[in-house]
């Protein structure tokens, strides 16, 4: 024979055993849903090719051969606040588009090549763009990777980097 009232204080350890794994549930998935993410994406297709959590801190940068002055850049941008901001712009001479003065609480330094490294920017991008070359090719470095955008997306590729929630990827297809 079973006792009546531990049936139903076995019903009612249950119920709340199955609503706490709910309520858990629940808060792990609007944690995740909420979280902002770094994409990047081609902005023609929709194909995207790098999903990263959009924690403060991370960072990337973008390296080409500058098309008018013919000497290498590299942009190297972080993720603060839930935006992309510019971090440094590195180059090794001046010339026609690239940055001749600083502005604001701009710095520049040397690096060890003997480049010039500018920081200091107050500058964010909602999203940020690029265009793959046709003739040099872009290289990203994330997560101490290099990687040819060329390769990976191919040549003349519009590459969009932005910060979304997970609902937006879900929800977009991003």
């Amino acid at each position: 024979m079973s006792c009546k009232p531990c049936a139903d204080f076995r019903k009612k350890l249950i119920a709340a055993a199955v609503l706490m794994i709910i309520i858990t549930a629940a808060a792990f998935a609007i944690n995740i849903l909420s979280a902002d993410y770094l994409v990047m994406y081609d902005s023609d297709t929709g194909k995207r090719y790098i999903t990263e959590k959009a924690d403060d801190g991370l960072m990337f940068s973008v390296e080409f051969v500058h098309s008018v002055n013919q000497t290498p850049v590299k942009d190297t941008y972080i993720i603060e606040n839930g935006e992309i901001r510019a971090y440094s712009t590195t180059y090794r001479s001046f010339g026609a588009g690239v940055q001749t003065a600083l502005e604001g609480d701009q710095k520049m330094t040397y690096d060890d090549n003997g480049n010039m490294v500018i920081t200091g920017f107050d500058i964010t991008y909602d999203p940020l763009r690029y265009i793959v070359g046709t003739v040099s090719d872009h290289i990203l470095t994330f997560g101490g990777e290099e990687i040819s955008l060329r390769n990976m997306c191919g040549r003349n590729a519009r590459i969009v980097f932005e910060i979304v929630t997970a609902y937006e990827i879900l929800t977009k297809g991003m």
